[in-house]
């Protein structure tokens, strides 16, 4: 299984220091959030897209893609009624999907979920329609990057809009475009199905491009109550073929320290399953 780990957590060490340590440990892949490093993507020169890339590879790894697409933007919307935001925004995902590829990823996770949320006023059936448009206009220009979006249920305290993998593939199905696909990720699960994550694992199996781990305590897998064991095991069961990607948000027991212990959790296990 190829593991990896979103590095906005490491935001306050350089790229060099950052590519050294999830190396060491045992990462294979890194996870990027552009706001850790340019405000704008257009800020990130090819030299400087290059140079990312390298320092990776020179140390085994591999970028393998984007996620927080609109995090700490302005000025950008998926659902909104505003037709020019609309326009912009797809634009905007566009420029993240050439950053995607100029640094070896080919996958970008939405999830963004300020970003999402439903005006009041609108229906379901509009929100749903104004995002897949946004969608439709991004994802032709991102596919021939070789650039998949992976569509990302978040729950209710989160969003309102896409809570459950059913809701995710309901849009994807709108949208109908090859590289548009269903992100899983576990804290999510957890806190917004009815079924069980292994269920949906299963259910899901042929949709999902993307799977992030973590726990409902916001910490890294291993780190909370959340058991690995079956979740793991219906991974394996589904020939789940993508990466495992560890995405936390509570940083306070130290960027290291979460890379170390989510990695040593991971690899026992997925070699216990």
């Amino acid at each position: 299984m190829k593991f990896a780990i979103c590095q906005e957590m490491f935001v306050d060490w350089d790229w060099e220091k950052q590519c050294d340590l999830i190396a060491e440990i045992g990462y294979k892949g890194i996870e990027l959030a552009p706001f850790a490093f340019a405000d704008h993507p257009s800020e990130i020169t090819q030299d400087q897209r290059a140079f990312l890339k390298k320092t990776a590879e020179d140390r085994g790894l591999q970028i393998i893609g984007l996620h927080w697409l609109l995090a700490k933007t302005e000025g950008l919307h998926l659902t909104t009624s505003d037709s020019a935001v609309r326009k912009k925004t797809a634009e905007y995902l566009v420029e993240l999907g050439n950053l995607c590829a100029d640094l070896g990823g080919d996958l970008m996770v939405f999830g963004s979920p300020f970003q999402r949320n439903v005006e009041e006023g609108m229906s379901r059936e509009q929100a749903y329609q104004n995002a897949a448009e946004v969608f439709s206009n991004c994802l032709p220009d991102i596919g021939e990057r070789g650039v998949r979006i992976c569509m990302e249920p978040l729950t209710t305290k989160e969003t309102d809009f896409v809570n459950t993998c059913a809701e995710a593939v309901e849009l994807i199905d709108m949208v109908g475009a090859d590289n548009f696909v269903l992100h899983q990720d576990v804290k999510a699960m957890a806190g917004a199905e009815t079924e069980s994550i292994p269920e949906l694992i299963h259910k899901f199996a042929s949709r999902t491009g993307h799977f992030h781990v973590n726990d409902t305590n916001l910490l890294g897998p291993g780190m909370g109550e959340t058991d690995y064991h079956p979740i793991f095991k219906a991974l394996k069961e589904t020939e789940y073929q993508g990466w495992i990607s560890v995405e936390v948000f509570d940083y306070e027991p130290g960027s290291e320290h979460i890379a170390r212990e989510s990695f040593r959790y991971m690899k026992e296990v997925w070699e216990s399953v």
